[in-house]
Formats: structure tokens, C-alpha cells, sequence
């Protein structure tokens, strides 16, 4: 059966075999591990992981690919959730989850977001993503990829940029390299926001306008003196700051409330 890529929903299919079991080896599945795939498309990942262990979940946005899954592999052995994955309840599959997936290049930013939501039910994450998104997700403060996707994730997650990935790796051929990222949930011991809501709107606010200093960016909720008793000069700008640094600047102003 012949599938037309779609475009909305930015279906872009591995066909590199050793890509693939580059990917396989990086997230070394054990028989007794929780797997869950996001967008498995035209099954790359699927088959090579049924190998590995005895029973895979995954979430798939097209009602043909999903329909066309439950057909080739037996319920036992793959239950496909058939919906959209920025708003499917991860957390109902319970613990200790593997996360894997081919992320769709138009909402990887949003449903990366969504996913850290169930960070403390996830053992690890492994993605495929466009290389400049997983650039910016690991990058150090003061790099020019830094940014807010940057703390969110670091706040939460240990991460590695693992592989590039070639543009011909897939079909139809994107305009862009992928890399693959491993991502693993900070203990809770080490999240060390009082507010996390409050953490994301202070660094949401931080970096809405980048080329700002802090002093004001931030005016509305800190003094140039609040700054400066935190060790944070008021002229550095957002992209300056490490997570440590918003996680102090949190804290005060939970501290004050």
C-alpha cells in the first residue's frame, strides 16, 4: 500500500536502514522496557523495535497510518492511540515510559513543551528532530542558540545531541538536517524552582524581547537593586543567563509573595 506524504502533518519518513539502526542502538530497548512511539508513520522504527521487545504503544495523528498499523501487527503486540500527540494524555500510560519518536519538524517546539509536562513519569526520551531545534535545546548560555526553549528543557531534562542526520535519510527529502536527541528527567531533587508556573513566566518574559537588557525585560516584577542583590547585572540580557540564574531570580520573587 502506497502512502502520499502529508504535508500538514509534516510527514517526512526514515528510509536510511542504517540511520535507523543507529537510532535502534542509541536507545538499546530491553524486552521488559515501556515503549512509547510518536508518529510512526510508515512503521522505520516500528518493525526494528517489535524486535526488541514483546509489546510497543504509539501515537499516530493519520487515521490511514493508524488504520493501516492495527493491520499489519497484531493488538498484543502494537496498541496505536490514534490522535494528536500535542494533545494526548501521556500521562495515562503510566510509568517509567520510554518516549521515541520522528517528531514532525511544524510543532516539534509545542509538543516538546507538552511532553516535559510528564517528565516525572519518563524514564527517557529519544527524538528526531530538525538540527537547528536540537541545537538550540542543548546550548550553553551566552551561544547564540540559547533561548527560552533552552532553560525549559535543561531545567528539567539531562540532554545530548547524540547524531546529524542527513536530509536524503528521509522521504520525501526535507530542506533541512535532523539530528537525534537523548533526553533524560532530572531527579525531582534537582528541581529546585519554588513556582515552576512562576519559573516559566519569568523566563518567557526574559526573552520576549532578547535584545533587551534585564532591567527591562524584567521591570515590571524586579528592580535594577533586586538584580544586582541576586549577582545578576541589570545590563545583561537574557540569553546571558544560565538556568541557575532564573531559578534564583524565581525564588526571590517567590520569596516576596
Amino acid at each position: 500500500m502506497r502512502h502520499t506524504p502529508r504535508k500538514r502533518f509534516g510527514q517526512n519518513f526514515l528510509t536510511d536502514r542504517s540511520v535507523v539502526d543507529a537510532i535502534i542502538a542509541a536507545i538499546a530497548p530491553q524486552p521488559g522496557d515501556k515503549l512509547v512511539e510518536i508518529g510512526p508513520g510508515l512503521g522505520a522504527l516500528t518493525r526494528p523495535l517489535l524486535q526488541q521487545v514483546p509489546r510497543l504503544q504509539v501515537v499516530e495523528i493519520d487515521r490511514d497510518l493508524a488504520a493501516r498499523l492495527e493491520q499489519q501487527f497484531p493488538p498484543e503486540h502494537l496498541l496505536v492511540h490514534q490522535g494528536d500527540a500535542l494533545t494526548f494524555d501521556f500521562g495515562r500510560l503510566g510509568e517509567n515510559l520510554r518516549v521515541i519518536g520522528n517528531l514532525p519538524y511544524n510543532i516539534s517546539t509545542p509538543l516538546l513543551f507538552h511532553l516535559a509536562e510528564f517528565a516525572a513519569q519518563v524514564r527517557d526520551m529519544h527524538f528526531m528532530l530538525q538540527k537547528e531545534v536540537v541545537e538550540r535545546m542543548v546550548a550553553e548560555a551566552g551561544s547564540a542558540d540559547y533561548g527560552r526553549l533552552s532553560v525549559m528543557l535543561q531545567y528539567r531534562f539531562h540532554m545530548e545531541q547524540l547524531f546529524v542526520v542527513p536530509a536524503q535519510a528521509f522521504e520525501p527529502v526535507p530542506k533541512v538536517e535532523s539530528a537525534f536527541v537523548r533526553m533524560q528527567p532530572r531527579d525531582a531533587r534537582e528541581l529546585e524552582a519554588q513556582d515552576e508556573q512562576l519559573f516559566a513566566q519569568v523566563v518567557a518574559q526574559a526573552f520576549s524581547q532578547r535584545r533587551k537588557m534585564l532591567r527591562n525585560t524584567l521591570r515590571s516584577v524586579l528592580t535594577e537593586n533586586d538584580l544586582t542583590a541576586l549577582g545578576v547585572a541589570p545590563t545583561r540580557r537574557a540569553e546571558e543567563l544560565a538556568v541557575g540564574d532564573y531559578i534564583r531570580i524565581t525564588n526571590s520573587l517567590a520569596d516576596k509573595n
